[in-house]
């Protein structure tokens, strides 16, 4: 497909008039729009400008509430609790942070958990948050059911990522890793469809659970997690967590998230906060650490030495489906 040069400022107009068009509230685009701009800015296609044009067929449809003032409660000192009123997720991220992060400094550890609210996209968009004001941040959350158990071909969980950011001490990132429990993204898979190219051996099974490098018999069948047994054990416990602790649905029982009509997502997003400063050993360890993965020729520390991009390259089709949208 031919691509164009995009500006991150042009992604940001666009963004931003598109969900204003289709009925979200200024602050709310404001934060969805964030949230965009960043995914681009990393590369992150699958979380940026691919996901905007379900964002406005729903906020029109009603599927996402794009006027949900979210409720922020705390029912233990260490407890942040965050309903999204089936809004996005960021705009819910954004009001319950300074409730989170004051329950951490003052309790070392912390939990933030955002109810009922619509996907979250790249959850490691909120953890760096976390750990830029100086904690550590782990998040979880499901999606629609996509992956099958080791040896079974029925789609029970989501791809079901887990993101971990690190401070650095000084404001900002020492490591972050944000990856799907599943050998690949959905977002893969469809891409790969779109543009008429195989997948990889490993990546899925066909409807009979057999390996499979088509992508239109991997969507007719499951994805699989990533290592096996070791990836399906991390699937399942971003599960329970995501959705046990915010009273979300389980991934079998979500809709398809980019449908345009339909009930709400009705995610959950799970996040651990802690305190480093906790322990006078914690960054003694973090620098021996990142010194002995340096001092390997080529090796580095997950999330460091990525540039910020401020040109990005966009499908030309996209950009004028999206153009049409926001105009």
């Amino acid at each position: 497909m031919p691509k164009i040069s995009i500006t991150l400022d042009d992604i940001r107009t666009l963004t931003m008039a598109a969900l204003l068009r289709h009925g979200a509230a200024d602050w709310i685009a404001s934060a969805v729009t964030d949230a965009v701009v960043a995914a681009e800015a990393r590369g992150n296609v699958i979380c940026g400008l691919y996901y905007l044009e379900s964002y406005c067929l729903q906020l029109a449809s009603g599927r996402v509430n794009g006027q949900a003032e979210p409720a922020i409660t705390t029912p233990r000192p260490g407890t942040v609790v965050a309903d999204a009123q089936f809004g996005f997720a960021q705009p819910a991220f954004v009001r319950a942070l300074p409730a989170a992060l004051k329950a951490v400094a003052a309790n070392g550890t912390a939990s933030l958990a955002v109810c009922h609210a619509h996907t979250c996209t790249s959850l490691g968009y909120f953890t760096e948050q976390i750990a830029r004001a100086g904690y550590i941040g782990i998040g979880l959350t499901n999606a629609t059911p996509i992956v099958a158990p080791p040896g079974g071909k029925t789609r029970i969980i989501g791809t079901n990522p887990i993101a971990f950011s690190v401070p650095d001490g000084k404001g900002g990132l020492a490591m972050q890793f944000d990856q799907s429990t599943s050998a690949v993204a959905l977002g893969k898979i469809t891409m790969a469809k779109a543009a008429g190219e195989r997948i990889p051996l490993g990546w899925a099974v066909d409807s009979e659970g057999q390996p499979t490098t088509d992508p239109e018999a991997a969507l007719a069948g499951a994805l699989v997690s990533s290592g096996g047994y070791k990836g399906w054990g991390f699937g399942l416990m971003a599960e329970l967590l995501a959705a046990g602790m915010t009273g979300g649905l389980l991934s079998k029982d979500v809709k398809p998230l980019k449908a345009p009509n339909g009930a709400p997502h009705d995610l959950g997003q799970y996040y651990l906060l802690i305190d480093p400063s906790t322990s006078d050993a914690f960054y003694e360890r973090l620098a021996q650490l990142a010194a002995s993965i340096t001092a390997e020729d080529g090796a580095r520390m997950p999330g460091q030495g990525k540039q910020l991009k401020t040109v990005v390259e966009v499908d030309e089709a996209l950009w004028s489906m999206l153009s049409n949208i926001g105009a």
